[in-house]
């Protein structure tokens, strides 16, 4: 789930308070490029009694086209985190600055120097494309944030810029050596197959399998890839708050309690790794089969 530190609408705060309502018990924000809102939404938790785990969804590169990877159970002092990501929000807003120079050559002028300024004020706050749809909006070009996308933000329309950064292998490896969980996002959706074999040798430790643009046909066709490829399995609604695109998916799509299990196993293990790496142990001897 986001929030307002990247393209979300809600606080932190409210996002624990909605998840809550929902009946949801155990959740992860899921920002983009920043981990800005993990430790206000955890306190925030902690009233309800209810678990976050730590996240964050990096925008990785793959032939000019965006991969996101989900950084699960990792640290925002994991070592090479921060430097990735002062230099993805960085790529982010150059990208903003060309996009709007697009659209300002299609004649939907916006303030991107508001939006700029913004995200600076936000010290970790990562400025995306819903931010710019939001500016369409404000400058009268067009009435929703989905006829933002259709018009010109989506990847095939005449405003897109292509993200630039780090290969999702580069990002996999770097998630692993911080301790934390890779998981591919929303592989329907990408719809780049082809490179999971190659982020599973990276050291991919799970696919997101349950997802609010997955339909049923998806679901089963990624959770035979995990299960083919020995990996775990995520899931969650990617909800943006009320009104974004496939909102009404928040406490309906999950992940099922018996694959979290299995992931908090998995992520023991990935946690041990880096602290085991110089003494020869095995991981796996630390946790048993109960």
């Amino acid at each position: 789930m986001h929030t307002t530190a990247s393209d979300g609408t809600c606080t932190p705060e409210s996002l624990v308070e909605r998840v809550w309502q929902a009946g949801i018990r155990t959740m992860s924000v899921t920002d983009h490029d920043t981990m800005a809102s993990v430790a206000p939404a955890t306190a925030a938790a902690v009233a309800y009694g209810m678990t976050v785990i730590p996240g964050i969804e990096i925008t990785a590169v793959d032939g000019g086209r965006d991969v996101h990877v989900l950084a699960y159970f990792i640290s925002a002092d994991a070592p090479g985190l921060q430097e990735l990501l002062t230099s993805q929000r960085r790529n982010r807003i150059e990208r903003a600055r060309e996009i709007a120079e697009r659209l300002a050559s299609l004649g939907a002028p916006i303030d991107v120097a508001s939006l700029v300024e913004t995200a600076a004020k936000g010290g970790g706050k990562a400025l995306a494309r819903p931010q710019i749809a939001r500016a369409l909006i404000e400058a009268g070009h067009v009435s929703s944030v989905a006829e933002a996308f259709d018009k010109y933000l989506s990847e095939s329309s005449p405003a897109y810029i292509p993200h630039r950064g780090a290969s999702p292998a580069d990002v996999v490896v770097l998630i692993n050596s911080g301790g934390g969980l890779a998981s591919l996002a929303h592989p329907g959706y990408t719809k780049k197959d082809e490179i999971i074999p190659a982020l599973v040798a990276a050291g991919l430790g799970a696919i997101e399998v349950y997802h609010s643009s997955h339909d049923l046909t998806q679901q089963a066709h990624y959770l035979a890839l995990a299960e083919h490829h020995g990996v775990g399995v995520t899931g969650g609604s990617d909800y943006h708050g009320e009104g974004t695109r496939r909102s009404e998916f928040f406490g309906v799509t999950n992940l099922p309690a018996e694959r979290l299990d299995d992931l908090m196993n998995r992520a023991a293990r990935a946690r041990a790794k880096p602290a085991l790496a110089q003494t020869g142990l095995d991981p796996q001897c630390l946790l048993t089969d109960s």
